[in-house]
C-alpha cells in the first residue's frame, strides 16, 4: 500500500504520520512522476487557492484528474475539500472539480473562530470522533450519489462519493486514526482492483 500526500503547501506531514502508523508507505507528491504507483492521494488542509494554483503550475491537475477517473481514491481535508468540489459558492478559483458537492469557504469565520467538537460519524462506530475545525469550510449541498457521513448543526462536514472522501475538519490533528483507516480501506480496494493502472 502506497499513499501519496500532496506536499505543495499545508499540513501534509501530520497525514504522513498517521498513514505510516496504519502500515502504509507514503510519498510526498510535488511532481507528476510522484503520482506513479500510488493507491490513493490525500489533499491536505492549507490555503485552497494556493494549492490549486500550485497544482496547475507543477502540471499535477490533469494527471490527478486522470487517476481519479480510473478510480483512485482521493481524500481532501479542509482546503482539500474545497479543491475537490465541483462548485465553490461565490468563487471561480481553480479546482479539480471532481466531487458533486457545493462548498462554502471559511464558512465558520476566521482563525479565531476555530473550534473542536465531538462528531458522530456514520460507519465509525458509537464512539464520537473529536474533530478539529480551523477556518473550516462546510458542504452546502450534495448531489444524488453523495453519502453524508457527519454534520455539525445540520451543516455537512464529512461526505463520500465513490472514490472521493472529504472532511471539513482536520482528522490528522488527533490521535484517532479511524477516518484515515476508512480511507486506507478504500485504497486497499483500489490496490486489489482490475481498474488499478499499476
Amino acid at each position: 500500500m502506497r499513499v501519496g500526500v500532496l506536499a505543495l503547501q499545508g499540513a501534509f506531514i501530520e497525514h504522513e504520520k498517521i498513514l505510516k502508523n496504519l502500515g502504509c508507505e507514503t510519498i510526498q507528491v510535488r511532481k507528476k512522476e510522484h503520482l506513479k504507483n500510488i493507491d490513493g492521494l490525500i489533499i491536505p488542509g492549507g490555503e485552497s487557492t494556493t494549492i490549486a494554483k500550485l497544482m496547475n503550475e507543477f502540471n499535477l491537475t490533469d494527471p490527478i484528474k486522470h487517476l481519479a477517473e480510473q478510480g483512485m481514491p482521493i481524500f481532501g481535508t479542509c482546503a482539500g475539500l474545497i479543491v475537490i468540489a465541483k462548485e465553490i459558492v461565490n468563487s471561480n478559483q481553480p479546482r479539480l472539480g471532481l466531487m458533486n458537492i457545493s462548498v462554502r469557504r471559511n464558512a465558520y469565520g476566521r482563525q479565531v473562530d476555530s473550534f473542536e467538537t465531538d462528531l458522530q460519524i456514520k460507519g465509525l462506530g458509537q464512539e464520537p470522533f473529536r474533530a478539529v475545525f480551523i477556518r473550516a469550510p462546510y458542504i452546502e449541498s450534495v448531489d444524488e450519489g453523495v453519502e453524508v457521513l457527519a454534520t455539525v448543526d445540520e451543516k455537512i462536514v464529512f461526505a463520500r462519493e465513490k472514490n472521493f472522501m472529504v472532511t471539513a475538519f482536520h482528522p490528522e490533528l488527533t490521535d484517532d486514526n479511524r477516518v484515515h483507516k476508512s480511507f486506507v480501506d478504500l485504497c486497499n480496494k483500489f490496490h486489489n482492483s482490475v481498474d488499478n493502472p499499476q
